[in-house]
């Protein structure tokens, strides 16, 4: 009888490690570590102010961190840790490199206004990574067929509906052909109704393989779209597991707590 050989797992695209952040005397992230291997969608569920977001803004580097270490595709971010323990903060150039892999999508869709769609799709991959405009018009216009707005490419987005930002925002990080998504609470600035259309881009990138990191409210979309679900309060990782396990079986009083707010506030 012969035994098939078990697929190797995964490589870790990120390794969050005893990552701190404070404001002032507040520390919002408490030694947070978290592996995200490549082609995973992680979906961040919390109470507000338990530092998801702060997590979120940490692996961008748009937050700086006292304490820990991100390593991106085997590279620091940020800084390295030296022998003795001491952090040395990297050069620019070497940030830069690492922001321009990852990209990431907030509540507000934060296009410029005065340029088309078009532009705001265009402008990054051109003046960041150098990419020739006839080719990063292509990359525009095929990114707006795939997200349903092939029509809008020479509108300004003052003329879209939020749930038709949102989804060019989205479109524009793409455009720089990140290894990594990160997801802000992108439905969380939308009418109810707009919100079906952008998750349904987010559920494609998610079939499509693409490495994701969702801080999100909406609970039935994370326990579809997610391989894994991170429950964070008080600035630490209380739990995290496949969907199945986190939402029928927590462990932990906090997580129960959570989800049973949750059932009374939006299912009753």
């Amino acid at each position: 009888m012969s035994i098939e050989a078990l697929p190797e797992p995964a490589a870790p695209l990120i390794e969050i490690r005893g990552l701190t952040k404070r404001f002032g005397s507040n520390e919002v992230l408490r030694q947070v570590s978290l592996t995200i291997a490549k082609g995973q969608t992680v979906a961040v569920i919390g109470p507000s102010g338990s530092g998801k977001t702060t997590m979120l803004r940490c692996i961008n580097l748009l937050e700086e961190f006292e304490g820990g270490e991100i390593i991106f595709d085997g590279e620091p971010i940020g800084y390295s840790v030296l022998s003795d323990g001491r952090r040395r903060r990297l050069p620019e150039r070497d940030i830069a490199a690492s922001r321009s892999n990852i990209g990431i999508v907030f509540q507000s869709f934060n296009l410029f206004p005065h340029m088309t769609v078009l532009r705001n799709i265009t402008a990054a991959p051109v003046r960041v990574k150098g990419i020739d405009r006839a080719t990063a018009e292509r990359t525009a216009r095929d990114l707006l067929a795939r997200i349903g707005l092939s029509d809008k490419a020479d509108e300004h987005p003052i003329r879209l509906s939020g749930g038709q930002q949102q989804r060019v925002a989205i479109a524009r990080a793409l455009a720089m052909q990140p290894k990594l998504m990160l997801f802000d609470e992108v439905t969380s600035a939308l009418d109810p109704e707009l919100v079906g259309e952008v998750l349904a881009v987010v559920k494609q990138l998610a079939e499509d393989g693409m490495t994701m990191v969702l801080v999100t409210h909406e609970m039935q979309f994370a326990r579809d779209v997610a391989d894994t679900i991170v429950f964070m309060a008080e600035g630490q990782i209380v739990e995290h597991g496949p969907p199945e396990t986190i939402f029928a079986y927590p462990q932990s009083e906090r997580l129960r707590v959570f989800l049973r707010r949750y059932h009374e506030a939006y299912l009753l």
